[in-house]
């Protein structure tokens, strides 16, 4: 029996957005719910073993307090001072020390500090975030359902759990990676990380184009549709001769008018080169400033972490007589 790894963001969905747009906020004390849901059902079927990411704010330990739980709940050891590197470190920890499973609660950014540490370990990501495409709205009483099933040996997650498509992105000071999106920016400061002024556009690179997300792949889902299993991406560039003008909601009720020109679907594999200066923003965030003269390259890949479809999951758990008693 493996163990599941749970890496909850305390932080997540309370960024500037909620100053410059209308975004909700996921409350500390809605976080330690979702985490007592999902631990009460990773107890309930027969998961022996989680590790967790210790966060400032103690949400698994207060989810866990008063609970009856018989699970061993596990911290990880060393220091965790409540910065994205902690969730890249866990991640790739609970890797080394042989999670079947990752459960993760936050957004796109907490899921890319994530397969920054680690792309070879089943995840089961919840949105607790702002923007999010990558991570689900999903119930964690199923979701703990699911990793139960997987860390138990009684589902093969090979099965139920595709690989994501990644952008690996090349850099003079070392790799980085983003899961939906690395857009192109005007700029030189990082500022508050988070984009909702298209002004500063010049490109987007996108895993998935979609006019129902809320971000920037919804600039590529006005054109056109990439979905998380299509082996292709996107490359849009904003602005120019030909552009047109298309109604994107860029954050939660804010929604923006931006100038798109070309457009070129990019298959697997395929490299997109950017020249600074600009300022390279992965998942939504500002993260990377090129200087002048200095390059990037932005590959598309099928070598993100393996994401467990909850409801095939569950399915195949039931054929395996898992869920009968």
């Amino acid at each position: 029996m493996g163990a599941v790894g749970l890496i909850a963001n305390p932080a997540a969905g309370r960024d500037i957005r909620r100053l410059v747009a209308h975004a909700s906020v996921v409350s500390t004390n809605e976080k330690v719910r979702i985490v007592r849901r999902l631990l009460l059902a990773l107890d309930a079927a027969g998961a022996g073993h989680v590790a967790y990411m210790p966060d400032t704010s103690h949400l698994v330990t207060r989810a866990a307090r008063d609970q009856g739980l018989r699970l061993r709940l596990e911290p990880l050891d060393g220091a965790f001072l409540g910065v994205a590197s902690d969730t890249t470190v866990a991640a790739r920890r609970m890797a080394e020390e042989g999670a079947a499973c990752l459960v993760s609660l936050g957004g796109d950014g907490t899921n890319r500090a994530i397969a920054l540490g680690t792309t070879a370990v089943p995840l089961i990501p919840l949105s607790t975030g702002t923007n999010n495409v990558f991570p689900s709205a999903r119930e964690s009483t199923l979701a703990g359902l699911a990793a139960a099933a997987i860390a138990t040996g009684r589902v093969d997650a090979d099965a139920v759990a595709p690989r994501s498509k990644l952008i690996e992105v090349g850099l003079p000071g070392g790799d980085e990676v983003a899961l939906i999106d690395v857009a192109v920016l005007e700029g030189s400061i990082v500022g508050s990380r988070a984009i909702w002024d298209p002004a500063v556009l010049r490109e987007i690179v996108l895993t998935r184009a979609d006019p129902a997300a809320v971000g920037l792949a919804a600039i590529g889902g006005a054109v056109t549709s990439i979905g998380p299993d299509d082996d292709a991406g996107l490359h849009v560039r904003i602005g120019g001769g030909a552009a047109r003008r298309v109604r994107v909601p860029l954050a939660p009720g804010l929604v923006r008018a931006v100038s798109i020109g070309a457009v070129r679907r990019l298959d697997v594999a395929a490299i997109v080169p950017v020249t600074g200066p600009a300022l390279l923003a992965f998942d939504g965030e500002r993260e990377v400033v090129l200087a002048d003269g200095q390059s990037a390259q932005l590959r598309l890949t099928r070598r993100g972490p393996p994401v467990v479809d909850v409801d095939a999951c569950l399915r195949a758990a039931r054929e395996a007589g898992f869920l009968t008693e």
